[in-house]
């Protein structure tokens, strides 16, 4: 859900910087199938009747899904701004594959957006998460809507995001520019 405030702050960013919409959709990203399937199945495995279907395999499929994302955004790096979301991607996919297939989220994140206590399947509260600075730390203001507990890779995710919609943006302005000044 963090990802749903990067995409209106890049746009308005882009914007204040004098960019035009056109920009973003002048992106060529590569891979794209793999990116929507693998966002699919983390989505899908996260209800219950496909939890219930795939039942006990959802942390390896999870594991998977957030691999073969992260390999796809790694496919489009030469994108100004992507390399922050690739950053992220790899923090939660470092968090999740060394917990055996969940994001682990702080207890007191989890209390804030009132979500203690309710089943998430891709996340758990674990004792001692394995490479916790990665994991769900932090949580939104429970005044946002859908608001949730994040991790740094979220973060960085959601700034590249915003990132990469901005830059898309000016560098349509700065391509009309260069086009009026030849």
């Amino acid at each position: 859900m963090f990802i749903l405030y990067a995409i209106p702050i890049g746009i308005i960013a882009g914007f204040l910087l004098g960019g035009r919409l056109e920009g973003v959709a002048a992106i060529r990203f590569r891979w794209v199938p793999v990116i929507l399937i693998g966002l699919l199945v983390q989505v899908a495995i996260s209800t219950d009747a496909i939890g219930r279907l795939v039942d006990g395999a959802e942390p390896a499929l999870y594991v998977a899904s957030t691999a073969a994302v992260f390999v796809a955004v790694l496919r489009n790096v030469s994108i100004p701004g992507v390399c922050l979301i690739a950053a992220g991607a790899g923090c939660n996919l470092a968090a999740i594959a060394t917990n055996g297939g969940l994001m682990p989220a702080d207890p007191q994140a989890l209390v804030a957006v009132g979500a203690f206590g309710v089943a998430y399947p891709n996340s758990v509260v674990l004792e001692h998460p394995t490479l916790a600075p990665l994991t769900d730390l932090f949580a939104l203001p429970t005044w946002l809507p859908l608001a949730n507990v994040f991790s740094i890779g979220d973060v960085l995710i959601g700034v590249g995001v915003a990132a990469t919609i901005a830059l898309a943006m000016r560098s349509v302005r700065s391509a009309a520019r260069q086009g009026r000044a030849s």
